[in-house]
């Protein structure tokens, strides 16, 4: 599977490709790098992300997962540029609970790209598994500018 690894001010970070789709994001870096033009595509757009010039991704994902993670993953790229929702919110949207939203959220398998930083407990932060965790978090949101009421 074609990959390539990036450093970013949110730490190493590998983009994986399958058939001509993104299918998978994950901290850290890869020894075997590729430079297929949609992985060279995909690191301009990441650039241009964590630089705070580019607010939405357009890259083709192929998302393997049930029907219900796969409308959570949707409605999480629904989330505009600089706000949050809250996992009620989303449940609210896709069906569920917010708890199985936090199930889908945290097994999203291309975050940053598929924006699960965006979603938020009610009463506070949240968690996140990327990176350095809810630090990793915070900076996304801060770099969004987003102004909801626990940043």
């Amino acid at each position: 599977m074609p990959q390539r690894s990036l450093h970013t001010p949110v730490g190493d970070i590998t983009v994986f490709e399958d058939d001509g789709a993104i299918v998978s994001l994950d901290w850290g870096w890869v020894e075997a790098q590729d430079s297929t033009p949609l992985l060279l595509e995909a690191e301009a757009q990441l650039h241009a992300y964590l630089d705070g010039e580019r607010k939405k991704f357009d890259l083709p994902l192929a998302l393997m997962g049930t029907s219900y993670r796969r409308k959570v993953w949707q409605a999480l790229i629904d989330i505009p540029y600089g706000a949050v929702r809250t996992y009620g919110e989303i449940a609210a949207v896709v069906g569920g609970s917010p708890r199985s939203v936090g199930q889908a959220n945290g097994s999203n398998p291309i975050p940053l790209i598929i924006p699960c930083h965006r979603v938020v407990a009610g009463t506070h932060l949240g968690g996140y598994s990327g990176g350095d965790g809810a630090d990793t978090k915070r900076w996304l949101l801060a770099l969004e500018g987003g102004t909801g009421p626990l940043l």
